[in-house]
């Protein structure tokens, strides 16, 4: 199969929203080649494929935060009359049964692809955080040695009386 768009851009259209990685209908409408209604009326004729686990619509909070994040049109230039719904990897894989297209099932295997680099790539950043976070730890560990090693170096020594050159009277003479 040749890959029509390359995965880091479809990678670009996942957004985080309430903890789920997820796709804008218009994104995905727009990588499918058909419309943003015609996607949605298809999602609405079969909507008992599409559980809240799959896919939601966005409030009004979360799609300013995107509009102010993103380019999304704006309503009364032709923009959005409702708010956009998303699909989560679960709800995008669905979408494969209900737009009847090759190129609705060569763009989804691009978008699971997509959803699978991300996680590679969180899992890899997990572990390097991890590891990061160790050498912190090691480092201040050995920064209080260091810092103990050159206390215990630099500490002044307690004042001693200097010592009386010359004659001593036999009385102070011990």
């Amino acid at each position: 199969m040749r890959e029509i768009i390359p995965i880091e851009r479809i990678a670009q259209k996942i957004y985080l929203i309430r903890g789920q990685k997820v796709m804008l209908d218009s994104d995905l409408a727009e990588l499918y080649g058909v419309s943003t209604f015609r996607l949605n009326e298809q999602v609405k004729r079969n909507i008992n494929r599409f559980p809240n686990d799959f896919m939601f619509q966005l409030t009004n909070e979360e799609y300013h935060f995107l509009t102010s994040q993103i380019a999304i049109s704006k309503k009364g230039r032709g923009g959005r009359r409702y708010m956009p719904y998303v699909f989560t990897e679960q709800g995008v894989a669905m979408l494969s049964s209900v737009l009847h297209s090759e190129r609705a099932v060569q763009i989804n295997i691009l978008i699971m692809r997509a959803f699978v680099k991300i996680r590679e790539l969180l899992a890899t950043h997990k572990q390097i955080a991890e590891r990061v976070e160790k050498l912190e730890k090691k480092l201040l560990e050995h920064d209080k040695h260091l810092i103990t090693i050159y206390q215990l170096l630099i500490k002044p020594k307690e004042p001693q009386k200097p010592k009386q050159i010359g004659f001593k009277p036999p009385e102070t003479r011990k």
